[in-house]
């Protein structure tokens, strides 16, 4: 399959019997045991990471006056806005040194050493496959580190490593991942990109990580400790995260806001901070891709960025409690203090039940907008590039219609069944939204996601509104049910269900491929690698 995994197995002795993986632009062999980990479900993963980091080569490697050149693109100047403000200055100072010399712009290409480019840590790198790849794939890179603790692993590693020649650029390294990233806490000692994607919890790499990575460096972290972080496990998401998980339909956002809170608490103790680029719940896992920088002011923001979740048992209204304050007119001093609460009374104003606390939560946007159009932008020229490209397009779209300053979101299923009533379509639902003047969009993270702007009130007159069209039998409803409580009040806001044409998303019109289907029978997490 071109670009695509490919797997055979070589004519070798049963003690010895291999099996090679052809995936991108990378050769691997790997034992058929189960002694080094590899999932081809993950293809994904790793094709959007190469996606991911090649446009933050282009972005860091613009600053000094170098273009990359990926295979397969079209030979033509991209312009990449800076993501940081942090480095305006230095950017600009930079692009008059590079004019003034009068020299033509220095081009960096894939599988050839960029002295000033970006230098890769793969903290647990298994097989090497992704180490690989990079070499292959990610033009712009100076080097790239394949640790694992594994003594099997980094065989296998030197061995993939030789098998498609890129030891040039790839160094096998075996090491406890947090011992490495601590040895490289000094600033010139620090990597620009680090990868980690465990089998489960990073939780014990995170300190080290935030403390390893480059002033305005890339950090990759994917999670695949889904039951903990979906809320089947509060206490033990407590001990790992330092955040309660709860059980409700928009687990898989809120899982990404724990890892988001996490990465963040972890880098405020060495006055360091996060800046999401983008943040995606796939598959059975979440993968979370953030810039980490320094500064003390903005360090005092980061109580602000957080929030406690209270969430009803009954009906699943939920409200976000921010922990701090920060307050201040635009150019002025920012003064932080911390916030006034709670949001709800003891028993929900809908439906008469108790409330639920979570949290606490990354409450701000967890993606940049201006970063993904320009990952959107590349790989929709050049679909080629990835196996999974069409997927990366469909994901990528949906999440650039998202509604950045409005966290979590409430399904269909779950507003009809609180209620008992049949469940409207989605455009039905979300024409009603837009027509009451009210902002609506759809998640990545889930198929009949409902993320609007609008109030839980008006929220549910909408479906009170609904079910007068559709009536539920009330003489078969309890008295204490969230269902009765809800329906025996009259809607102050009255619904218009007309499809309106904006309320289709350009993602759904296009028929993009938005959300998996079962790759293969069978699949998810893979077993954990025996140990040698």
């Amino acid at each position: 399959m071109e670009n695509g995994t490919r797997i055979c197995e070589e004519e070798r002795p049963p003690e010895v019997q291999e099996t090679t993986v052809t995936e991108g632009a990378a050769k691997i062999a790997f034992p058929s045991a189960n002694e080094v980990f590899y999932n081809p479900v993950q293809e994904f993963n790793r094709d959007l990471t190469c996606a991911v980091i090649t446009e933050f080569a282009r972005i860091q490697l613009q600053t000094k006056g170098i273009q990359i050149k990926v295979p397969g693109e079209k030979d033509v100047q991209k312009v990449v806005v800076d993501l940081s403000e942090q480095e305006e200055d230095k950017t600009e100072s930079k692009e008059s040194e590079n004019l003034a010399s009068g020299g033509q712009p220095r081009t960096a290409v894939v599988r050839e050493i960029c002295e000033e480019g970006l230098w890769v840590l793969e903290g647990l790198a298994a097989s090497g496959l992704r180490s690989i790849r990079f070499a292959q794939e990610v033009p712009g890179l100076r080097s790239v580190v394949a640790n694992d603790a594994s003594a099997r692993a980094v065989d296998l590693i030197r061995r993939n490593v030789q098998l498609n020649e890129v030891a040039h650029l790839v160094q096998p390294s075996q090491a406890d991942a947090r011992i490495l990233m601590y040895q490289h806490q000094r600033v010139p000692e620090r990597f620009d990109v680090i990868d980690l994607d465990p089998y489960g919890s990073p939780a014990p790499f995170l300190d080290a990580a935030v403390q390893a990575v480059s002033e305005g460096g890339l950090l990759c972290v994917t999670c695949t400790d889904m039951a903990v972080l979906a809320g089947n496990s509060g206490e033990t998401c407590y001990s790992k995260y330092g955040s309660m998980a709860l059980k409700s339909r928009a687990c898989h956002e809120m899982a990404l806001r724990i890892v988001l809170h996490s990465l963040d608490l972890r880098a405020n103790c060495y006055q360091r901070f996060i800046v999401p680029l983008l943040s995606i719940s796939v598959d059975f896992y979440v993968r979370v891709f953030v810039r980490v920088f320094t500064g003390q002011a903005k360090v005092k923001a980061s109580a602000s960025k957080q929030a406690l979740v209270f969430q009803c048992v009954g009906c699943g209204a939920f409200h976000l409690q921010r922990l701090g304050r920060a307050s201040g007119a635009s150019g002025s001093r920012v003064k932080f203090s911390a916030a006034c609460g709670p949001p709800v009374a003891p028993e929900c104003e809908h439906c008469g039940q108790r409330h639920q606390l979570g949290g606490p939560i990354w409450a701000e946007p967890i993606h940049d907008l201006d970063f993904i159009g320009h990952v959107l932008e590349a790989v929709s020229t050049n679909p080629g590039r990835f196996h999974t490209s069409e997927r990366i397009r469909g994901v990528l779209s949906v999440v650039s219609e998202e509604l950045p300053d409005v966290p979590l979101y409430y399904t269909l299923d779950q507003l009809s069944s609180t209620i008992h009533c049949n469940t409207p379509s989605l455009l039905q639902l979300r024409s009603a939204l837009l027509h009451a003047g009210f902002r609506v969009s759809l998640s990545h993270a889930c198929k009949n996601a409902v993320k609007t702007d609008a109030s839980t009130s008006a929220l549910w007159d909408i479906m009170r509104c609904w079910e007068k069209e559709c009536p539920v039998k009330r003489e078969r409803l309890s008295e204490t049910s969230p269902a009765f409580r809800i329906l025996s009040l009259e809607p102050r806001l009255q619904a218009n269900f007309t499809i309106r044409e904006d309320a289709n998303p350009s993602s759904r019109q296009r028929g993009l491929k938005r959300f998996q289907a079962n790759p293969e029978a069978n699949w998810g997490p893979r077993p954990r690698a025996r140990p040698g």
